[in-house]
């Protein structure tokens, strides 16, 4: 079928939106259609300007697909082959070919119900000691461990009891006497797992009040949108001790990941903004910053929500941080805002963000970027060795030096020559991706100089997921209250995620020990609260 010839027209983006006005539309069609040329205008401006690259234009549009080196670089070998197949990503795959299996995805083993009723069976008829009904000639013993079958019940994710107390009246006096209320009733409507339920469905999965009151609604246990609210408010409270502590000891990280994400705030838009007493009263700017401290083996993962960014939220912990203490290292992309200020940190930037800006092009320039991608696999492939060996700061300073030092001075030779040698086009793509790796070349390798810096940012950019997940779905915070409930969960359920603690557990025991939460904060940590918890209950 022969394609239709197509006509460029030139129209304004005003003389559109005057159109519109004079078209008959309802208020929501108006704004479905302004959304619509806005957009069109923004990736025309983008294509005009030489910004973006046609698979760049399809991550903005459809999201980003791996960076896997293996992925990119087999893209980039098909592109070149089949250019008309590949642009769609349609390509028909070579015969024979079978699709590798993914791994992780085989079945869930027993062990793996941490959560589930553990329910003793006893051998109905044998049992320890007992002759062997088979030979006669020898015992029976237990093997352990024993052999597990899992049955999955379905339930609402907030039960509830009814206890109906009798009542029982005089027919003479008509004096009314009641049942004495159970003691396993408890004192509260709405019990510490209750609590921590709701807090961990929200702020947790990203799972919305109104979704949740749906769905209590439906199994017959409702859950109004406002008891939620006040269930989480009231327990933020009595969390807020330990969340405190885990400032504090975030502080004294000897490496420090800190990255931010936009987010709104409804009482902090509009009219109804309060006067900023910041130095740049015009900020309208608000995030929810996300730091990651390493202390040792452990990770503590914090969020804050508000209006200021990444490097203002990372200089006011720090505040907090010891004195005798050395500089922590940061860790952060070279975006301005992430850094410290005025507090002297050793400044590290994320080697993923350098890569991903030769992915994007690697489409145009797929020679160039190999060199880099292929390098930079190397590095990554040391740094596993590392982790396999469970190799010392010192130790993995020294492999890396061995190693990887060798693959990025190669690395920086080659891209220093097509610069000087006008090999690149320094405005484009590629141009600005060697740019910005030899412009940031001391901050990028610092992990070839001090022991213990990372290679990238990725496991602060995995923690503000969930901050990403919880805009999609709720859209907004309505106060600065609601941001604080929000990074109190957040920075407790997380930190108890990357330290292997179930998070569930931890939220039931700090809300029922809050007392002693409140006078020890130091010993309730994700990490340690077994130990507080044993000794209590001794």
């Amino acid at each position: 079928m022969k394609r239709p010839k197509f006509n460029r027209v030139e129209i304004d983006l005003d003389h559109l939106k005057q159109i519109i006005e004079r078209a008959a539309l309802s208020d929501s069609d108006r704004k479905d259609l302004d959304a619509a040329i806005e957009t069109l205008a923004y990736l025309t401006v983008e294509l005009d300007n030489k910004r973006t690259t046609l698979k760049r234009l399809r991550g903005m549009l459809f999201g980003a697909r791996t960076e896997k080196a293996s992925t990119v670089l087999s893209g980039a070998d098909d592109a070149k082959l089949e250019p008309e197949a590949n642009a769609a990503g349609e390509g028909p795959a070579p015969a024979g070919a079978t699709k590798p299996k993914r791994k992780g995805h085989g079945r869930n083993g027993a062990a793996s119900y941490r959560g589930a009723d553990k329910i003793d069976v006893p051998h109905a008829t044998l049992k320890p000691q007992d002759p062997c009904p088979a030979c006669a000639a020898g015992k029976l013993y237990e093997i352990n461990p024993p052999s597990v079958l899992v049955r999955i019940t379905g339930r609402a994710p907030l039960g509830a009891r009814a206890f109906a107390c009798q009542k029982l009246r005089c027919n003479a006096c008509g004096e009314v006497f009641l049942a004495d209320t159970p003691a396993e009733a408890g004192a509260n409507k709405y019990d510490e797992t209750a609590s921590a339920m709701v807090g961990l469905l929200k702020y947790g999965t990203g799972f919305p009040f109104y979704r949740l009151a749906r769905l209590q609604a439906g199994l017959g246990i409702p859950l109004p949108v406002g008891t939620q609210w006040q269930i989480v408010e009231q327990a933020a409270d009595l969390l807020d001790p330990a969340h405190h502590e885990l400032l504090r000891q975030a502080a004294q990280g000897e490496v420090l990941h800190n990255d931010d994400t936009p987010v709104k705030i409804l009482a902090m838009m509009g009219a109804a903004a309060p006067q900023r007493d910041d130095s740049d009263p015009q900020r309208t700017g608000m995030f929810t910053t996300g730091i990651v401290a390493r202390l040792g083996a452990l990770r503590i993962a914090l969020f804050f929500t508000g209006t200021h960014h990444a490097g203002e939220n990372l200089a006011e912990l720090l505040e907090q941080r010891a004195r005798e203490l050395p500089k922590p290292i940061q860790m952060c992309d070279a975006l301005s805002r992430n850094y410290a200020g005025e507090i002297d940190t050793i400044l590290a930037n994320c080697l993923s963000h350098s890569r991903r800006k030769f992915v994007d092009v690697i489409t145009s320039f797929p020679d160039e970027c190999k060199v880099v991608i292929e390098a930079l696999r190397e590095v990554y492939h040391n740094e596993k060795i590392a982790a396999v060996d469970e190799m010392t700061p010192a130790q993995r300073l020294a492999w890396h030096r061995k190693m990887s030092k060798p693959v990025m001075r190669k690395l920086h030779k080659w891209a220093t020559a097509c610069i000087k040698k006008k090999q690149v086009e320094e405005n484009s793509g590629l141009g600005e991706a060697i740019g910005y790796m030899l412009k940031h070349w001391r901050k990028l390798t610092l992990f070839l100089r001090v022991a213990g810096a990372p290679l990238d940012n990725n496991i602060c950019e995995r923690i503000l997921k969930i901050a990403i997940l919880h805009r999609k779905n709720a859209l907004f915070f309505k106060t600065l209250n609601g941001a604080r409930v929000s990074d109190i969960f957040m920075s407790l359920i997380h930190t108890a995620e990357l330290c292997n603690a179930d998070p569930f557990d931890y939220l039931v025991t700090l809300l029922r020990c809050h007392a002693e939460v409140r006078a020890s904060p130091a010993r309730w940590m994700p990490w340690n609260y077994r130990e507080a918890l044993a000794r209590l209950a001794a």
